[in-house]
Parts: C-alpha cells; sequence; structure tokens
C-alpha cells in the first residue's frame, strides 16, 4: 500500500513539473497551415506546426499567457490564453496580410502598414479581382464597395469612376503614383493594363488634394505594377467568352546581368462579333480591338538607392453603331457609327537621388492621340501630361517628416471651338507648381496625428491651399479607430473628349470663367478584427463621411436638350453616406467578403435641392468563396447590388423613366488547380442575364434616325412632336448607367512558372 501511494505521489509530482500540454491548430482558408511559427511569449518558448497543422507545447504551467502564431504572408496572430489542468486546446484561424497588414502609400506618400496609417486605405490584391476575371482594371473595379465603373455611352461604351456617388472628375487614378490617368484618358488609360502585372490596387476615398494636388477631390486609386525583381518568370492568364470576347494577359521576366531586372507584359483584347439582342439595330457591346505593351526595368544600383523606370505602348480601335456600319462608312451620313482610334504612350520611374538624406525623384509624361468620329462629326484631340515630384521623408523622433515640391504639365488641343479663338488654333497649355508639407507625429503606442497642407499656383486661378489632419487611435489591437479632415480642389480641365463621348450628339456649352471645385470633408472610420476561439475570423471597416462642394462645376441636362450647359453651381453640393466592410475566413473553407454603402448625394442652389444624373443612393458587393481541398477546387460566387440613379431625359414628352430601376449583377467561377503552375476556369457572368432595355420602351433616342433628317425643329432648335416623332426626341444615347451585356458564359487558363 506504501509503495503504490509513493508511486501516486511520484507521478503527480512529475506532472506538476513538466506542467500543462498547449495544442495548437493552426489553420486557414485552404485548411491546416504546416510550419507555422507558435511561440508563447511569456515563456520564450514556442514550436512550428506540422503537416497537420498542429504544434503541442508541454511543460506548460497554469495561468494566462501570450499566444503567437505568425507564417510569412499572414497577420500575426497575438491573443492572452488560459491554461488549465492537462491538455489545452486553441484553434488559430489565420488572415492573409493581403486583408489587413498590408504595407500601403497612397494616403501618405510614405510606405506604412496599413494598420498604422492614419488615413484609411483599402487594398486588393490580384487573387480578390481573380473571384471574377474581366478584361481590364476599369471593369474589374465593380467588385469594390463604393467604387462603380460608369458606362456614359450606349455607343462608344466610353465611362470613368465613380466612388461614393461622385462624378469620374472627382477621381484621380494613378499608376504608381503618377497621375497617367485622366482627360482623355479616362477609360483608355484602365484599359490595357496586364492584370499579371498588378502588384496591387490602394483606394483612398475622400480628398487627397493636399498630398496629389488637383482632381483628387472625391478619391484616388493607384494601380501599383510589381517589382521586377520579385515576380515570377513566366505568367500567362487567357479567357475566352461565348460572346467572342478573347482577353489574353502575358508577362515576363529577363535581367541585363547585374544591371537591371526586366519586367515585360503584353496585353491582348478582341471582340468583334456585332450583338443586337434588344432590337435596336445597334452594337449592343462595342467592338474592341486592343493592343497593349508594358515594361518596366528595376535598376541595380551599387549604392542599394532606388531607379525604376517602366513605359507602356497603348493601342485602341473601338466602334459602335448600326449593325450595317463598316470602316467605309465612317464620318459619313449614311450609316451611324462611333469609330475611335487611339494611339498613347506613357513614361514613369523614381529615381533615388545619391544623397546621405531620403530624397526621391518621381516623374511621368504621356502623349495621348485620337482619332474619332461620332456619326458625321470628327472629333480630332491630342493630349500631353508631365509631372514630376521631388520628396524628401525622413523620421525625426517621434515624427515622420515629408517635404516636396511637385510641377505638372498639361497640353490639351482639338479640333473644336474649345481651343481656338479669334485668331485661331489656341492649344490648352498650363504649368501647375506646387509644395507641399506633412507631419506625422507618434504621440505613443496608441496614437498618431498627421497634419499637412499643400499650396499650387494656377495662372488662371491664383494660389490655392489645401490643408489636411488625420488622427488614429489603437484602443486595443483588434479596434482601430481613424478621424480625417481635409480640403480637395479641382482645376478646370473639361476635356471635350469626355462629353462627346457622353453623348455623341449633344454640344458642349461652358456659359462661364469656371473657377475652380473647393471641398471639405471629414471621414470617420472604424476597424475592428475578431478572432473566435473556434478559429473562425471576422473583419469589419465602417466608414462615415461628409463632404461639402462649393464651386461646384455642374452639367445641366435639362435646359436645352441638344446641348449640356456648364457653369459653377451657385449654391453647394453635399456628399454624404455611410459604408460597412465585412471579411469573414470560417475553419470550413468558407471566405465571405461584402460591403454596402449608403450616400446622398445632392446640390442646393437657389434653396432648391436636387440630385445629379447618375448618382446612386445605394451600392453592395459580396463576394463567397468555398475551397474544395479533396478536388482542388475553388467556387467563387461575386455580385452586386445598385440602387436607383436619375437619368436624363430628353423632353417633358420622353416615355422613359426618370430613374434606374434596382438592379444585380452576379456571376460564378470554378478554379481547378489540380496541376502544378496551371489553373483551369469557367463560369458564368450575368447569371440573371439582365440588362438596362428591360422596362423602357427604347434606350436609344431616335435610333431609327441617327442624323435626326426626319426631325421637325422650330426656330429656337427645339425638336416639335410629329406622326413621326410623338415625343420630341432627337437622337441620344446618354440613357445608360450599365452595360447591355447579358448573360454569358467564359472559360480560361493561367499559368505561372517560379
Amino acid at each position: 500500500m506504501k509503495d503504490v501511494l509513493r508511486g501516486c505521489l511520484l507521478m503527480l509530482f512529475i506532472n506538476v513539473l513538466q506542467g500543462q500540454e498547449l495544442r495548437v491548430e493552426v489553420v486557414d482558408a485552404q485548411g491546416a497551415l504546416p510550419y507555422a511559427n507558435v511561440w508563447l511569449e511569456e515563456l520564450e518558448k514556442g514550436a512550428p506546426t506540422g503537416n497537420d497543422g498542429v504544434a503541442v507545447l508541454t511543460g506548460i504551467p497554469k495561468g494566462r499567457l501570450t499566444l503567437v502564431v505568425s507564417f510569412t504572408g499572414y497577420t500575426t496572430y497575438r491573443k492572452r490564453v488560459r491554461i488549465g489542468e492537462g491538455q489545452n486546446v486553441v484553434q488559430v484561424m489565420m488572415q492573409p496580410m493581403e486583408s489587413l497588414d498590408e504595407v500601403v502609400v497612397s494616403g501618405t506618400l510614405r510606405p506604412v502598414s496599413r494598420m498604422e496609417t492614419p488615413v484609411p486605405v483599402e487594398v486588393y490584391q490580384p487573387t480578390f479581382f481573380k473571384k471574377n476575371p474581366s478584361a481590364n482594371i476599369f471593369d474589374a473595379l465593380q467588385m469594390v464597395n463604393g467604387v462603380r465603373p460608369q458606362v456614359n455611352c450606349n455607343v462608344c461604351n466610353t465611362g470613368d469612376i465613380h466612388i461614393n456617388g461622385l462624378e469620374g472628375p472627382y477621381t484621380l487614378v494613378l499608376i504608381d503614383g503618377m497621375p497617367l490617368v485622366g482627360g482623355l484618358a479616362s477609360v483608355y488609360g484602365l484599359s490595357g493594363i496586364p492584370n499579371s502585372l498588378v502588384d496591387r490596387i490602394e483606394i483612398v476615398k475622400g480628398p487627397a488634394s493636399s498630398i496629389y494636388g488637383s482632381q483628387a477631390v472625391g478619391g484616388l486609386i493607384n494601380v501599383i505594377t510589381k517589382d521586377a525583381e520579385l515576380v515570377n518568370t513566366l505568367s500567362f492568364d487567357s479567357f475566352y467568352s461565348d460572346w467572342g470576347e478573347w482577353n489574353v494577359d502575358l508577362g515576363f521576366k529577363t535581367g541585363v546581368g547585374k544591371v537591371a531586372d526586366v519586367l515585360t507584359g503584353v496585353n491582348y483584347f478582341n471582340y468583334d462579333t456585332p450583338v443586337d439582342n434588344n432590337g435596336d439595330n445597334f452594337t449592343d457591346l462595342t467592338l474592341q480591338h486592343r493592343v497593349s505593351v508594358f515594361q518596366k526595368w528595376n535598376f541595380k544600383r551599387a549604392s542599394g538607392k532606388a531607379f525604376d523606370l517602366a513605359g507602356r505602348f497603348f493601342y485602341e480601335d473601338r466602334w459602335g453603331g448600326e449593325m450595317q456600319w463598316t470602316p467605309e462608312f465612317r464620318g459619313g451620313t449614311e450609316v451611324y457609327g462611333e469609330s475611335i482610334y487611339t494611339r498613347r504612350f506613357e513614361v514613369m520611374g523614381n529615381y533615388e537621388l545619391p544623397f546621405a538624406e531620403p530624397v526621391m525623384l518621381n516623374f511621368s509624361y504621356t502623349d495621348h492621340d485620337q482619332n474619332s468620329v461620332y456619326g458625321d462629326t470628327p472629333y480630332l484631340a491630342t493630349q500631353r501630361n508631365g509631372f514630376s515630384q521631388l520628396t524628401w521623408n525622413r523620421d525625426l523622433g517621434m515624427h515622420g517628416m515629408l517635404v516636396g515640391t511637385a510641377l505638372r504639365y498639361t497640353y490639351y488641343n482639338d479640333d473644336t471651338p474649345a481651343t481656338a479663338n479669334d485668331a485661331g488654333d489656341a492649344p490648352d497649355e498650363v504649368f501647375i507648381p506646387g509644395i507641399f508639407v506633412q507631419d506625422e507625429m507618434t504621440l505613443n503606442k496608441k496614437m498618431k496625428w498627421l497634419v499637412g497642407a499643400r499650396l499650387d499656383y494656377d495662372k488662371r486661378h491664383g494660389t490655392i491651399f489645401t490643408p489636411r489632419t488625420a488622427f488614429k487611435w489603437s484602443v486595443t489591437d483588434n479596434d482601430i479607430l481613424r478621424f480625417n479632415a481635409g480640403t480637395g480642389f479641382r482645376v478646370v480641365n473639361l476635356f471635350t473628349e469626355d462629353h462627346a463621348s457622353l453623348t455623341g450628339a449633344r454640344d458642349v456649352v461652358i456659359t462661364e470663367d469656371l473657377q475652380p471645385e473647393r471641398s471639405w470633408n471629414v471621414n470617420l472610420n472604424y476597424l475592428k478584427k475578431i478572432y473566435t476561439s473556434k478559429g473562425h475570423f471576422i473583419g469589419l471597416d465602417l466608414s462615415t463621411w461628409y463632404t461639402r462642394f462649393s464651386n461646384v462645376i455642374l452639367p445641366d441636362y435639362d435646359t436645352e436638350p441638344d446641348k449640356i450647359l456648364y457653369s459653377n453651381l451657385d449654391g453647394y453640393g453635399v456628399s454624404a453616406g455611410m459604408s460597412i466592410n465585412a471579411d469573414v475566413m470560417l475553419r470550413s473553407g468558407w471566405k465571405l467578403t461584402a460591403g454596402a454603402s449608403v450616400m446622398d448625394v445632392h446640390n442646393v442652389e437657389d434653396g432648391e435641392r436636387f440630385r445629379p444624373v447618375l448618382t446612386e443612393r445605394f451600392t453592395g458587393t459580396w463576394g463567397l468563396s468555398y475551397s474544395v481541398p479533396f478536388w482542388d477546387l475553388d467556387i467563387d460566387y461575386t455580385g452586386n447590388v445598385y440602387g436607383p440613379m436619375r437619368l436624363p431625359l430628353l423632353s417633358d414628352l420622353d416615355p422613359r423613366s426618370p430613374e434606374s430601376p434596382w438592379y444585380s449583377l452576379q456571376n460564378i467561377q470554378f478554379t481547378y488547380k489540380g496541376f502544378k503552375g496551371i489553373e483551369l476556369y469557367a463560369g458564368v457572368k450575368n447569371l440573371l442575364n439582365w440588362t438596362p432595355d428591360q422596362d423602357v420602351p427604347f434606350l436609344i433616342a431616335r435610333a431609327n434616325d441617327p442624323f435626326d433628317k426626319n426631325v421637325t425643329f422650330d426656330n429656337a432648335g427645339n425638336a416639335l412632336p410629329t406622326p413621326d416623332n410623338p415625343y420630341a426626341l432627337t437622337f441620344d444615347p446618354s440613357y445608360v448607367y450599365a452595360s447591355n451585356q447579358g448573360i454569358r458564359t467564359f472559360f480560361g487558363l493561367r499559368y505561372d512558372l517560379n
């Protein structure tokens, strides 16, 4: 009996010495995550997970300890856990770093973790857009909550990007931080960027003029290309749809000895099958033939300082119009067509100067040549943009200082009265110099405060001052609160192409000397991360904003139906709203990304409040993904929903609805990954077969008489009702808010060689 008692006491003593056991099960959305690092901070003790994603730590004392799990490419998991008697099990769901902890530059021009920056920046990786593959970034952005690619013409399908309900001119689009897209390039600049070369897309909602100057009034989109040193040797992605669309993205890396790494990308897109499902004798989708070649050099300097140089050439031939149109009808009055030839090249780069201090020179130049005809109206235009920026970036104790100077050059000339005077041709040529300063202060471990200001000079408008401030409070490791306030401005830059492509029929009239638009904005953002005891993850991103505009440059579609009249609003404009984005990852393999935005965009003039055309009050997006490891299969169900928008009518007799209906575009895709380096994917776009011609008598006004040969006008130029034209309409394709392209299947192949 004494021997038994001694044995029990000995076992109890050994158990006390050995302590308890901790079993940590680490997974991601694909399943078990092997070789993750598991660490107990207070004990400085850890172990890697095995092939089953499990790490077992023994000899752990009872009590509360800090568990840290890390893995390259994932956000570090940190949580206090309670160690009890016997075996303890903790389930950990790892969150890919791309969603929450990316290094971003768009908010402050300084590379900083997304979790640390005081300015809210949304980051989207190529894997996000692969859930619903598209031929260009313009179309891909429809997956982003609060961002809507707006189709502005039923015939030529050109468009722009809306952020939080604001029109395209309020959105600044950058490529590698350079303002290459704007004016003539509203849609063309975003087409033909090979998706295989995109590292990520950063989006800032709200004014950013204190850093980027004009046009960053409503927000900015920064398309960041990959570093040539870090990409795969070869990447290939191609898909084909049963509408006849064929898209090819090719990227490959080469080296020039010890001098540089070179990244080359080619995009080819072709759609040449006219379709007229709505029976109006006009193409439902513009035909396009596009080639884009991109090359980026990352030079290897002995000093280790940065030197990157990139260039892109873009050519596109697009046309839409009557089904019987062929190139010999171009510019004539027999068959209506809108034909656009575009040639464009871009050069951009950055060079870190050989100083002890960190001084960076960024530069870009674009040359855009446009040869268009709208029916029998030619439109020939040239635009050249130059941009240079010199910045000094230094951490000084608690201060992160950024000081810079910038120079923007714009040249524009076309064959319209917009660039002519009594003496003849008068191209629009403007230099805008600017200086800016920013201080990002670390007040303590939990709080950061940013203050900044910019001063620009435009000879037409004088000095323009734009300050801003931002504050970040890390309430806990999983709760972050941000407050931003600032100003924005937009210098008048009404390139006629934007509005000629908007309608193909109306004349643009500027009724006064337009003054720069100004805006004041406040934005409150809350970011929440939730790790459940079952190993699930939930991320919430909530924002609310209020922006007030003065000198609003307002397009008037209503006063004269054959014209668009532009003037500064004698009043003010408002954009206000709330948005929420959610990321949910379950241990079972399900992943959900969803977002919704509710907004109120309106103008006030002479005490009357009215809503601009093509501004929605609600948008929602979602993406539901599930992986089946046993079959090497990924399933993605994506979609969006849009609320009603006010649409431009031509007269009081116009029988079309003054508002668009609620509508939703939904897609499904299946991706097979059973072959090394190869992905096969197929799916269906626009599952509901929704098109805007439903429940309206027609989309294009007077599609049967595109040259208005049978329209009767009064002495003031207004259309009169006749038996042949009972609604007193003229030809006009501006009643548009979404693509006419219906349901379609697609299949494709991706290949990556590391």
